[in-house]
This record gives structure tokens, sequence and C-alpha cells, in this order.
């Protein structure tokens, strides 16, 4: 004889709550990677190169929270529209685990003059000359030369940390040393 078989109702209530927290947390991941991909993103700074345009030490406050936070646009990436002047953020010539956060001195077929030398050089297409503003303390293109314009991964427009400090990234153009063509 058959016994009849009996179904068991699986009460989702209980894990509705956990469900709903694992549903919002994924959406919001996915917006946030989606974001920081392809519009923006932030950079917590550490170095002094670009002093005292940026800071890294805050006293009173933890980790990563000691220097400036900046925002890096990526609008600019979409057909290289750099500007001299602007602070960009790139990937280190060589190192690419490692990234940079400097002022664009010199645009593609720029003609620029290193500083401290009488030497004067050609940007070559698709390259760009960045240097720090603490140039005692800046590993920039005087070390590794002019930087492929693919590294570049975006624009720092603002400072959006410490609260003390938010403001716009002003724009610094060295217009003594470059001469455009």
């Amino acid at each position: 004889m058959l016994l009849p078989c009996k179904l068991q109702k699986f009460d989702m209530g209980t894990l509705n709550p956990l469900w709903f927290f694992v549903k919002k947390s994924m959406t919001v991941a996915l917006f946030g990677i989606t974001i920081s991909d392809r519009f923006a993103t932030v950079y917590s700074l550490t170095g002094t190169s670009m002093s005292p345009t940026f800071t890294t030490s805050s006293p009173g406050f933890p980790g990563y929270l000691k220097g400036d936070i900046v925002l890096v646009e990526k609008f600019c990436l979409e057909k290289y529209k750099f500007s001299r002047g602007d602070v960009i953020a790139f990937k280190s010539p060589s190192d690419h685990k490692r990234e940079f956060v400097k002022r664009l001195i010199a645009l593609p077929g720029d003609w620029m003059q290193i500083s401290d030398t009488s030497d004067i050089l050609k940007i070559p297409e698709g390259h760009c000359w960045v240097e720090g503003d603490n140039k005692e303390f800046s590993l920039d293109s005087r070390h590794f030369g002019p930087i492929p314009l693919g590294l570049v991964q975006g624009r720092v427009t603002h400072i959006i940390w410490p609260p003390q400090r938010i403001s716009k990234v002003e724009r610094k153009v060295a217009m003594e040393r470059v001469r455009s063509t």
C-alpha cells in the first residue's frame, strides 16, 4: 500500500528580512561598482609630493582618514579631455599596481622646458608630462618621462575630506615652461 506523501510548506517569513537585506546590499554594491568604474571614484592620498595642494596628516583621525580624500571624475577619459594644470590620477608607468596623483604640465605635441634645466622636450603623441607640486619629494615625469594617456585614471576635481578642507581643486598652469603647437 502506498502511503500518502506529506508536503511541508516552507515558511519564507523567517528569511524575509535576511533576503531583503541581501537583495538591497547586492543592488547597492553593483550600483557602487558601476559608479566607481564609469563615472567617479574617491582616492585617499598619501605622501607629500602634492603639498601644499593636498595634505596627508590630520591629527586625531584614524588610518586612511588622516590625509585628504579626493573625488576623481572619469568623464574626461572618453576623449582625453584634459587641460594643462589639471590634477590627474594615473597608474605608475613602472608598476601598474601603484597609482599617483600629479599635476598635468604638458599635453601631446607641446614643447616644454624641463624644470631646473635648460633642456627642451617635445611631448610625444599619446603622452603627457606630470609633476608634483612639491618637486623635491615627487616621483614624476622628471624621473620616468612622459606618461601614456592610457594610464590616466581620471581628473581630481574636489577635496571631499576632511570637512574643513572641502573645496574644488584649483588648476595651476606653468605657462612659462610650456609652448603648445
